[in-house]
């Protein structure tokens, strides 16, 4: 994998930059999709890959392993032929799920014991097998195996995780510099910094992970409560040491606003399961604000999902339309909301990137926070 930082905005730490992988180049700051189980809810392969139009999904490991099972999707010939997808993928390691476990799951410093949510079989990740499990599902970006502490956490049991991630990350590498590629493309490794929000934390996490040497890095534990304020500070810190010619990812972030508040500061990653999620209960995100689809105000409303004609949809179908699938429970209002969600997503991103390139993106920013801090 190689990253080219291709410019820096002039008024804040907003980067433009270029991946590439095996798979194709990814533009940054990117948005990454999530697609769990090999599926992007309620969104078909074409549309994503027409429509929506990313350059890199997100897989995740529990699940995957799981269902439909390791040996299935070796035997398709990893995960990019099982669901018909020649773009990137990346995998994150398990370690977000297994924290979401925490009646079923037991963390020793050999890895974590976990029960499965389907059928109450258990289970072990340890940062070995991890490392296996990613190598047969196959994704360009793995993850190293880590523990997300909760919020709010004492500082003795984040510093405590923070050096057991840590060490976990060292045996990632040693085992993953065992194993020979299995589908004849690199897979690249990101470790991921921890701390909780204790600033000494994450600097000291940030200096770990950024001794590793690896092509790119992650931020982890942030978005799991942290009050807004608290998670950009950390990100800063973070971004403040993490070596400038490597990407850097913030896991499982966020709203709009915290996207482009985190691209201000230096990110060039993100992944949530939010404009999907959101879309299916008909929550919607738009360039003038945020709609809730299914209120009584846009039954009569013929204008268009998105005065900026962001994805098909929005020139295709009204507001009222819309309201009315979603009141009359048909499921061809879930897939709509979902394409404008993440073609807006998608938008947004692009649209940093062109302004960062242009070096006008505080201005462009700012206006942008405005815009979408309104409940239309």
């Amino acid at each position: 994998m190689r990253f080219d930082l291709l410019k820096t905005d002039p008024e804040s730490k907003a980067r433009a930059g270029l991946i590439n992988t095996d798979h194709g180049p990814i533009e940054t700051p990117i948005f990454m999709p999530v697609g769990t189980a090999a599926s992007v809810k309620t969104v078909h392969q074409r549309e994503l890959r027409e429509d929506i139009n990313p350059d890199i999904i997100l897989g995740n490991t529990y699940h995957l392993y799981l269902r439909p099972g390791i040996e299935i999707l070796e035997a398709a010939g990893g995960l990019h032929k099982f669901m018909n997808w020649d773009r990137n993928i990346l995998t994150d390691s398990g370690g977000y799920q297994v924290y979401s476990l925490s009646a079923n799951r037991k963390i020793k410093e050999e890895g974590v014991k976990f029960k499965s949510h389907i059928d109450g079989s258990s289970h072990v990740f340890t940062p070995e097998n991890v490392m296996e499990i990613q190598r047969q599902i196959g994704a360009d970006i793995i993850m190293a195996f880590d523990e997300c502490t909760p919020y709010p956490c004492e500082y003795a049991y984040a510093e405590q995780s923070m050096h057991m991630t840590h060490r976990w990350l060292d045996r990632c590498f040693a085992r993953l510099n065992e194993l020979p590629p299995l589908y004849g493309y690199e897979q690249t490794l990101f470790p991921i910094v921890q701390g909780s929000t204790y600033k000494e934390l994450r600097q000291q996490s940030a200096e770990y992970i950024a001794n590793a040497g690896a092509a790119g890095n992650a931020i982890g534990g942030l978005s799991v409560g942290e009050p807004a304020e608290e998670m950009y500070a950390m990100a800063e810190v973070v971004c403040d040491i993490l070596p400038a010619d490597k990407p850097r990812y913030l896991m499982g972030v966020g709203t709009p606003i915290n996207i482009l508040e985190n691209i201000a500061l230096g990110v060039d990653m993100f992944d949530c399961v939010m404009p999907t999620r959101n879309a299916r209960n008909g929550m919607l995100f738009t360039s003038e604000g945020t709609i809730n689809i299914k209120n009584k105000k846009w039954e009569d409303d013929f204008s268009p999902i998105d005065e900026m004609d962001i994805t098909f949809v929005d020139q295709d179908y009204n507001k009222a339309y819309l309201r009315h699938l979603f009141v009359s429970n048909e499921f061809l209002g879930k897939q709509i909301a979902t394409i404008h969600n993440l073609g807006f997503y998608m938008w947004l991103v692009r649209e940093a990137r062109k302004h960062i390139l242009a070096g006008d993106f505080r201005n462009w920013k700012d206006k942008m926070v405005r815009q979408m801090n309104k409940r239309l």
